[in-house]
């Protein structure tokens, strides 16, 4: 399991007492005394700190033991923490994340998982930064519908906004290689012993790995070179 240790960032003295006190005694307000709850937090491989979350769910009252963290991309839930996670809730559990986004982005998945740990398994929900993504609230139908409602809403802006991103980057490259920026690597130059030795290669008095080694290049490399030079009706590059 993975689990929080060590001491925290400096925080103001109240605040410092109050998440020892979560700490210690592993107990939530707000009704949820007599239920085991659990905490998730998720870091994308690019963004390393994890304390925000971290103090956000000490200071529910999250038991250090019982928070599960992921360093792994939010586009899906094959996450293993996640997992481990998932088989630890029931009727009688809750689980507590910062916000959706750390649970995950992908609109249908989201929604999927939300179902499986609302409906199937029974546990509830809370999300700190969206008081209304709040399952223990109003344990109706209607408190169901706005919970359900407010996820969706939220799942298919984020979504939206990914697919906006993407766009975005998509046309800022379309736009730049129109421009003549090259992307990838630099083009190995030709070596001077390049023309002799495809001469040679052409003529069938070397084998392509021989011309390739010969140019001290791979022998793809070789053969895209000498395409380019066949495409442009043998001429060699300046």
């Amino acid at each position: 399991m993975a689990s929080f240790t060590g001491t925290l960032p400096n925080l103001p003295y109240e605040e410092y007492i109050y998440v020892q006190k979560g700490r210690r005694s592993g107990r939530m307000g707000d009704g949820m005394e007599n239920t085991e709850v659990y905490g998730y937090v998720r870091v994308s491989t690019r963004e390393q700190n994890e304390d925000r979350q971290r103090i956000a769910l000490l200071k529910m009252g999250v038991p250090e033991k019982n928070i599960y963290m992921d360093k792994l991309s939010g586009k899906d839930f094959n996450r293993p923490q996640y997992q481990k996670l998932l088989k630890k809730l029931d009727s009688n559990a809750v689980l507590c994340v910062k916000s959706i986004d750390r649970l995950g982005r992908n609109y249908a998945d989201l929604n999927e998982q939300w179902r499986v740990i609302t409906k199937a398994k029974g546990a509830d929900i809370v999300v700190i930064d969206m008081p209304l993504l709040d399952t223990r609230r109003e344990k109706n139908l209607l408190g169901t519908l706005i919970s359900d409602i407010v996820l969706a809403l939220l799942s298919y802006v984020a979504e939206n906004e990914r697919m906006n991103i993407r766009q975005r980057q998509a046309e800022g490259i379309a736009a730049a290689k129109a421009r003549g920026v090259k992307f990838g690597r630099p083009e190995m130059p030709y070596p001077d012993n390049f023309r002799e030795v495809y001469s040679e290669w052409r003529k069938k008095k070397l084998t392509l790995m021989q011309a390739a080694e010969a140019c001290g290049m791979p022998a793809g490399t070789f053969y895209e070179k000498a395409r380019k030079i066949e495409k442009g009706n043998g001429t060699f590059p300046a």
